[in-house]
């Protein structure tokens, strides 16, 4: 994949150095990327919104890739998240940008969204509906009952354990296996089959991912491990206290949503009500558009390319 003309350069944002790739000029587009990945999900549409004459921005979240990772678990709130993506846009010399989010970064930019929606003029967000919050039951609870405790975000919650558990897979293999990962139901995660029996290895990997691709991900992670990532998941029940005071809060920014249907995501219990019947829209009344694609996984940007930039600029070029 071209990368060429893509710059990238570290702004002290929240208290962490943080790395972005950036393209282009005109009104930012803030893309944020979800695990296991790095500002290189976005690059394909780093250079089409730039061609189109926007500034594309990816930044490495807060402990992926080339950006700091604070040590405790702590320190990866929603509330520091989002916190970090304020301070970037004020970093960029911005009131305003469009956001775009995927998985985690759709998770992020919905917060964004809900706690300083006078930052985002519009929003296109990824495979992952913004999720109410359930006053009577913690997050890893829920989760619990409706999946059990082998499924993986369960399973990420043991310290050290799951990572040297990745350590003993591989890092390349790893990321291969979570890149490809196809099936439209939940990861679960049973201890005496562990990741790899339970991710299958790919024979050949897809025409939207090459083994460049592949070596460009293992290459940040060999050398920033996965912890980062993984305390965005041990924080799912200190999330669920510390967003306590916006319980029932509605999101009111643009929103367009795209899932492709053969997402994980998609085929949670109940979302698929919750997206088509009117939950959703109750949560964020601006939304203006939903996109199911066909024949499409989890990772989306990556696998429909051209389709999602499409997607984004279609949508921005409205406001």
């Amino acid at each position: 994949m071209g990368t060429e003309g893509i710059s990238h350069r570290k702004l002290h944002v929240n208290g962490i150095n943080m790395h972005v790739a950036e393209k282009g000029d005109g009104p930012v587009v803030l893309f944020v990327h979800g695990f296991p990945e790095l500002w290189y999900s976005w690059r394909h549409q780093i250079v089409s919104l730039a061609a189109r004459g926007y500034h594309a921005v990816a930044p490495d979240l807060r402990g992926y890739g080339d950006s700091d990772a604070p040590h405790t678990a702590s320190a990866y709130t929603i509330l520091h998240l989002v916190g970090d993506l304020v301070a970037l846009i004020h970093a960029l010399g911005q009131d305003q940008v469009f956001v775009v989010g995927h998985d985690w970064g759709a998770a992020v930019a919905w917060w964004l969204c809900m706690l300083r929606p006078d930052k985002v003029k519009a929003l296109v967000n990824l495979s992952v509906p913004f999720s109410p919050r359930n006053p009577h039951c913690r997050t890893l609870d829920s989760l619990k009952a409706i999946f059990g405790d082998d499924h993986y975000m369960c399973r990420f919650q043991e310290h050290e354990a799951i990572e040297a558990e990745f350590a003993q897979i591989g890092t390349t293999l790893l990321i291969k296996k979570f890149l490809t990962y196809r099936k439209p139901e939940p990861i679960v995660v049973p201890k005496e089959k562990g990741f790899d029996g339970c991710l299958e290895t790919p024979i050949a990997l897809p025409t939207w991912l090459s083994e460049e691709d592949i070596n460009y991900f293992a290459g940040k992670f060999e050398k920033s491990g996965f912890t980062g990532g993984l305390n965005y998941y041990r924080c799912l029940d200190l999330n669920w206290e510390l967003t306590a005071p916006w319980t029932g809060a509605q999101i009111k920014v643009p929103a367009k949503f795209i899932v492709g249907d053969l997402d994980l995501t998609y085929h949670s219990p109940g979302v698929q009500d919750y997206i088509h019947k009117g939950g959703l829209k109750k949560m964020v009344p601006f939304l203006q558009d939903v996109v199911v694609m066909e024949g499409v996984g989890h990772f989306i940007n990556q696998e429909r390319p051209h389709d999602i930039s499409d997607h984004v600029y279609e949508f921005i070029k409205k406001f």
